[in-house]
């Protein structure tokens, strides 16, 4: 019996002929490839308004005309009784530069009973009405469904990885609470809007009611990706299950990936990308000062969204900031018109700073990425932010994210 041995060709050769056969269509299935990329990547331009959706309520120095009615308002404190001194500087600023001419109430929440010093301390600074509530048991602390044996690890395990304050159980608490509960308490519930810190001349609140504003912000920068390494993809995921549309808000905090569909969506495994691979960009509204409608909150969709994240557990197993969720809330329920830059307004929160485009020290920042020579101009000549003092010894926030987000609207 005789055998016959066919001899196999290099691997080399093979794919020489391959290529060869097939490399017209090779070259056209590339082309489609990067041109799907480029318009994939084009799709994320935020497209400017043909008009100016947000200007500032007022430009230059002026005496605040208190007789105009009052909004519907308070300010709204969260700190402990060891805060004490802190909460008197940050109240005196506010009275100083605002709060003096309107007299608004002061609501300062607590987890336990306030003591007589803060009290008295604080009593003396506010001008307005103040109200020392404490936060009930049931909007301070574990929900039911939260493994607390495993809250507890991930906590520890996100402290040694150095991911800041996750090893405090109160932290998370206070995340929760001023993502989804704050609203509903009872010192709250006759107020429609709501301040959380600092300030400048004119009556914010009626500004924004006049205007159809429903949030308002000074600072927008990045998020810390370790403490919300699922947030972003469960966001995500909610929109698309509520086919809520996309606005230029929601664009504006999302980068492309520059990888070729299909293979993008193989890094929707990693975090803080959506399922088609493409990246939260991280942007958000540092929440230390918001100025907002709290019907927004109140309203079913935003109840809704955060009883979704809530049952999730990522307040616990994470550690899921009211910043981001604040922030990734308005990209998905409000239109970019509903939201107010305050850029007259000057604001610190060690480490970092935001200044408005002149300042009474004669302290000027680098505004031209954020807006034209021309506007510029303008503003410089009207003095914006006029009555604001800047600490040159502290970092101005970048304004990556801000741009950004302006884009929006202006």
């Amino acid at each position: 019996m005789s055998f016959s041995l066919r001899q196999r060709r290099p691997l080399r050769f093979s794919l020489r002929v391959f290529f060869w056969r097939y490399h017209r269509l090779i070259l056209l299935l590339l082309g489609l490839s990067f041109l799907e990329t480029i318009f994939h990547i084009r799709s994320f331009r935020v497209q400017r308004p043909h008009t100016v959706l947000d200007a500032p309520f007022h430009t230059g120095c002026r005496e605040p005309d208190t007789s105009l009615p009052r909004a519907n308002a308070t300010l709204l404190m969260l700190a402990r009784n060891e805060d004490v001194d802190g909460a008197v500087d940050s109240m005196r600023s506010v009275e100083e530069r605002f709060n003096k001419w309107f007299h608004y109430p002061v609501v300062f929440l607590n987890d336990k009973e306030w003591s007589a010093e803060f009290k008295e301390r604080l009593g003396e600074v506010v001008s307005g009405e103040v109200r020392f509530k404490v936060i009930p048991r049931e909007m301070w602390g574990y929900p039911e469904w939260v493994d607390q044996g495993r809250a507890g690890k991930s906590m520890k395990k996100m402290q040694e990885n150095g991911v800041m304050y996750a090893g405090k159980e109160s932290y998370h608490h206070m995340c929760r609470f001023n993502s989804g509960m704050f609203y509903d308490h009872p010192a709250l519930k006759e107020y429609k809007w709501y301040w959380r810190v600092e300030p400048d001349v004119s009556d914010p609140f009626i500004e924004m009611e006049k205007n159809g504003k429903r949030y308002g912000y000074t600072v927008a920068l990045w998020e810390m990706g370790t403490t919300v390494p699922t947030l972003f993809r469960k966001v995500s995921d909610y929109k698309k299950s509520m086919q809520i549309p996309t606005t230029s808000l929601w664009t504006a905090m999302m980068d492309p990936s520059y990888l070729p569909w299909p293979i993008r969506s193989l890094l929707s495994w990693s975090r803080n990308r959506d399922e088609h691979g493409d990246l939260w960009n991280m942007c958000h509204f540092w929440s230390n000062f918001e100025i907002a409608d709290m019907d927004f909150f109140r309203s079913d969709a935003y109840r809704h969204f955060f009883e979704y994240l809530d049952a999730d557990g990522g307040f616990y197993y994470e550690r899921w900031g009211d910043a981001p969720v604040h922030s990734l809330a308005a990209a998905l329920l409000l239109e970019p018109r509903e939201l107010h830059h305050f850029a007259d307004f000057g604001y610190r929160h060690d480490p970092f700073q935001y200044c408005p485009f002149t300042s009474a020290n004669g302290w000027v920042p680098d505004i031209t990425t954020i807006m034209t020579e021309e506007e510029w101009k303008r503003e410089h000549d009207n003095a914006m932010g006029c009555n604001c003092y800047c600490d040159t010894t502290v970092a101005v926030i970048h304004p990556v994210c801000l741009n950004k987000i302006k884009a929006t609207t202006f």
